[in-house]
């Protein structure tokens, strides 16, 4: 291929049925409403279809990049290239017998509360974390005290080659803020988790405590990319950022929190260099100040 306009006409030609867009603005999906744009933004509601879009890109020697909500990470503004795929479509969550059965794109909000819906116990830490069952998968995503390999059981992923496989919880070799996934650019299909029968009052309790401790120390009333850094051994990345008094600091539209220092939020149209030209500032402060090294947990893709 050699445009993206030729791709885009490729791929109307093989996938007629699918939602194809041409150089589609990330930040129309982002939940940090950054971004620039992508050549050929495509919405599959089916594994066969996901298969199908890999073999093309494999066939043609094309990039893909897989994009959930957005709400971890960074798409710079050159954008990306090749094929950008978007699983939200692919959203069932079903359960049997305590256990949950989420697809991809399901936002892990609406798991946690379908486990509520069902007296489930387990997930109670997900009702605010804004992102999909793969991209909780994909990082481990975790709060308050809970973390998503706590209670998976297994995932079923695609290689890029196209090949299924399911992952036990194990296979997955979960760490802090990391999983296999992101290492071998597995893209997730649907999850399982285990849950336990709790009472239904029991569990909405902890979830309206979580609820109320996140919108009264988190800045909810901006576009965000979540917490920026990781936990440095030993200390806590927005308190350091708070004692060296870079709350309120802004670089065009990005500003560092005055609610909570360990996030940047989106306050006037940032542009995504506006948020990479900040974190490399808070990195280099925290690092002159306290000689701790502070390691992003946002993730920074695309073209500059």
């Amino acid at each position: 291929m050699n445009s993206e306009s030729n791709l885009y006409k490729y791929l109307m030609e093989q996938l007629p049925s699918l939602d194809i867009k041409l150089s589609e603005p990330i930040k129309n999906h982002a939940y940090t409403k950054l971004g620039g744009e992508a050549d050929v933004f495509i919405t599959p509601s089916q594994y066969e279809e996901v298969s199908t879009i890999l073999r093309i890109a494999k066939e043609e020697q094309i990039p893909v990049t897989l994009l959930g909500h957005g709400a971890n990470l960074i798409v710079r503004d050159g954008g990306l290239r090749g094929i950008t795929m978007n699983l939200n479509k692919m959203n069932e969550i079903r359960s049997e017998n305590g256990t949950i059965y989420a697809q991809a794109g399901a936002s892990i909000i609406e798991v946690s509360r379908w486990a509520l819906d069902k007296e489930l116990s387990g997930l109670e830490f997900a009702c605010g974390i804004p992102g999909t069952v793969g991209g909780a998968l994909f990082m481990n995503a975790g709060a308050y005290g809970g973390q998503i390999s706590d209670v998976l059981v297994k995932a079923l992923v695609m290689t890029p080659g196209g090949e299924l496989l399911t992952l036990s919880n194990k296979d997955l070799l979960f760490g802090y803020r990391k999983s296999i996934i992101s290492e071998q650019n597995y893209i997730v299909l649907e999850a399982e988790f285990q849950l336990q029968q709790a009472n239904y009052a029991t569990i909405k309790e902890k979830m309206d405590e979580f609820t109320e401790a996140r919108e009264s120390k988190q800045p909810l009333e901006y576009p965000s990319c979540g917490s920026v850094f990781k936990r440095p051994p030993g200390y806590f990345a927005g308190k350091l950022i708070q004692d060296c008094g870079l709350q309120g600091k802004r670089i065009g539209g990005a500003e560092v929190s005055m609610k909570h220092a360990g996030f940047i939020v989106n306050v006037d149209h940032a542009a995504s260099q506006d948020y990479i030209d900040l974190i490399e500032v808070i990195k280099n402060t925290v690092k002159q100040q306290f000689d701790v090294d502070l390691e992003t947990e946002v993730i920074v893709i695309g073209e500059e």
